[in-house]
């Protein structure tokens, strides 16, 4: 599993908001430190610190090709000279202001050296052990009863249809494989949209008529990657909250399509009845979520709502090609 980048793209609303807020509360607290402020005190000993991210955020590519060390080095560099030039032009604009330039820029090399320190212990936080750790525990998160529900299923056919049953059997094997095949970082929309489907086939056979199924993904850019088990806890989640809880059954729906440069997902399934018990603790999606974050940072996220009567699953991250690396093609068989 490869490395997240330590440096994060700034260009992202999530990744930004929490940057500037930390230069701003860190200028606001030298200000009170060099005391009494003005009112534009904090913007002036934020502004060199707000600038190096700016730089970084412009070019992002050019500080992930660097070592490091190499990288945090400059930062604290440019910081620094951007702190001496500022404090050099301040007096010009704001007449009797007196700032200590060493101070200033020390206070800019230590905020941007804090806040490349805390995102690099928010990468080795959600480290690719851990991710291959939580990714394993979603794997086996199959309910344990699913399993023998099948089989039950398929005692059920061997006599009356042995065809269908037999097909039932490849399904199963076909699902079990994939669940416990070596995690891999990416796959592809395909393979997971077939994953997807298989264990459909199989939930079809216990549910029969009570499971309706709706697929909207003839637009969906077939190789494009994502993280695996990415739509099949989504479907999951969805029998298990719209489709058991109702005698008479419903709809699953699998929306996929691409919006610029993002593919977005959907899974939709009515919302259970009225006083009606359902089991789930929303370990799957707290594990997405994680994934997620860990792969793409604030680029992708997860959203879950109630729209006219439906709860809603929305996956929404970054197109990348089929020749990342990681990515292996998955063998698969049609559902039935």
């Amino acid at each position: 599993m490869s490395l997240p980048p330590r440096f994060p793209h700034f260009r992202q609303p999530p990744v930004l908001a929490r940057a500037l807020a930390w230069v701003l509360a860190a200028g606001a607290w030298a200000a009170w430190w060099q005391g009494p402020p003005a009112w534009w005190a904090p913007l002036a000993w934020a502004l060199a610190p707000a600038l190096t991210l700016a730089a970084l955020a412009a070019a992002p590519a050019w500080w992930q090709r660097r070592p490091y060390r190499v990288a945090v080095a400059l930062a604290l560099m440019l910081a620094a000279l951007l702190a001496l030039a500022w404090a050099a032009l301040l007096p010009r604009l704001v007449p009797r202001t007196v700032l200590d330039p060493w101070q200033l820029a020390a206070a800019a090399a230590f905020t941007v050296a804090a806040l490349l320190g805390y995102l690099d212990w928010h990468h080795h936080r959600l480290s690719p052990a851990l991710a291959q750790a939580r990714l394993q525990a979603l794997q086996s998160r199959m309910r344990p009863h699913f399993l023998f529900n099948s089989l039950n299923s398929v005692l059920a056919l061997i006599r009356r249809d042995p065809a269908r049953a037999e097909a039932l059997l490849e399904d199963l094997a076909e699902l079990y494989r994939a669940l416990l095949a070596e995690p891999r970082t990416l796959v592809s929309l395909a393979d997971e949209l077939a994953l997807a489907r298989t264990y459909l086939a199989v939930e079809q056979v216990r549910l029969g008529e009570r499971l309706h199924q709706a697929w909207h993904v003839d637009t969906a850019p077939a190789d494009a990657l994502l993280p695996p088990l990415t739509v099949q806890p989504l479907v999951e989640n969805a029998i298990r909250h719209g489709v058991e809880p109702r005698p008479q059954g419903a709809c699953v729906t699998v929306e996929a399509f691409r919006d610029d440069d993002h593919l977005v997902l959907f899974v939709r399934n009515p919302l259970p009845p009225t006083g009606a018990a359902t089991r789930g603790n929303g370990l799957a999606l707290t594990n997405l979520r994680e994934r997620l974050a860990l792969l793409y940072g604030g680029a992708a996220r997860l959203r879950t709502y109630e729209s006219e009567g439906e709860f809603v699953a929305q996956v929404r991250l970054p197109i990348r090609a089929g020749a990342d690396a990681g990515v292996s093609p998955a063998p698969r068989r049609s559902a039935t």
